[in-house]
């Protein structure tokens, strides 16, 4: 286990989370909102050309927000202990707050961005039940794919120029 190190959040890193936590709220206020005009069956999933391929009840909309809670607190629990993150066998004391700034701020970014992918999913379910548009887009998950791995590998790239 590596020493514990205060380091205040950067702005970056709270900027990141008004952006998560501001789309969860909207999505909740929005789901709020059109709950009682929403059709008994929404979308559950769609393939990757973004065709609808399977309907469920509309309660279906509420697992996402709920997953999206779940992970934003488990997401910033780790984030708030970097020192028990995995590190090269570089790390050292001189190097360390560097580590666990790199670490934490890549963990930030992976939060608010699973938040906001849920998010995403949600209204478009919801916008497609409530017929304001046709069907998804099949370039939505290489999008969402591109948002979750960027904290990943931009953050792995960052750990490299660490001395």
């Amino acid at each position: 286990m590596h020493n514990k190190l205060d380091i205040p959040k950067s702005h970056g890193e709270n900027a990141w989370d008004i952006i998560g936590i501001g789309s969860y709220i909207a999505t909740v206020i929005f789901l709020i909102t059109i709950w009682r005009t929403l059709p008994e069956q929404v979308p559950l999933h769609m393939g990757l050309t973004g065709h609808v391929d399977d309907w469920a009840a509309k309660e279906s909309l509420l697992l996402l927000p709920a997953i999206s809670l779940v992970l934003f607190i488990l997401f910033h629990l780790l984030e708030k202990y970097p020192r028990i993150h995995n590190y090269p066998d570089r790390l050292n004391d001189q190097n360390m707050a560097a580590f666990y700034l790199n670490s934490r701020k890549m963990v930030n970014k992976l939060k608010n961005i699973c938040v906001l992918v849920f998010c995403f999913i949600d209204m478009e379910f919801s916008m497609i039940g409530l017929g304001w548009i046709d069907d998804g887009n099949g370039w939505t998950m290489l999008i969402i794919l591109s948002a979750v791995f960027y904290p990943i590998v931009t953050g792995m790239m960052n750990q490299r120029k660490i001395k």
